[in-house]
């Protein structure tokens, strides 16, 4: 907290520099600013500010999120978890994500084919823990079952 009087422009200003690193979901840009300013209200003011002149974006956090989690292997239950966690509404999270699309499956043999490269077959137990870490990345048992069903690893 700093003891000299805060303006609408400081905030806005060091809003505008947490933007410049990364995207921030309109939460967790009032969160950090909290951390560092003591006026709620003109936090409101500043971050609604830059979400008007779209300097600020859920929707664009949002895609970048879970464009990132992908690439990490995440599954659309936990990226759906964490966007919730970072205040994103969640029509819009469903509506991004699309738990529903193929390409979920696609994604879940490829993180199964690449933690569990080998070629003898799967015991009984060994199965369990891919399916385990499957559901722990946060692929859906359906997602799973059609995954593990196509994966070289469980034939």
């Amino acid at each position: 907290m700093t003891s000299e009087p805060v303006t609408f422009s400081a905030i806005q200003f060091s809003a505008m520099s947490f933007l410049a690193m990364r995207e921030h979901s309109a939460a967790e840009l009032r969160q950090k600013l909290q951390k560092k300013f003591d006026v709620p209200d003109l936090i409101a003011a500043a971050v609604e500010d830059l979400t008007l002149r779209n300097l600020q974006s859920d929707e664009r956090f949002t895609e970048a999120f879970i464009k990132m989690r992908i690439r990490q292997g995440k599954g659309p239950v936990r990226i759906l978890y964490e966007l919730k966690e970072k205040g994103i509404e969640k029509n819009l999270a469903v509506s991004l994500t699309n738990p529903d699309d193929c390409a979920w499956i696609d994604l879940a043999k490829e993180v199964c084919e690449r933690r569990y490269d080998r070629l003898d077959p799967l015991s009984q137990k060994e199965r369990a823990k891919i399916i385990r870490f499957l559901h722990y990345r946060g692929f859906t048992s359906t997602q799973i079952q059609q995954a593990t069903s196509q994966a070289r690893v469980f034939r």
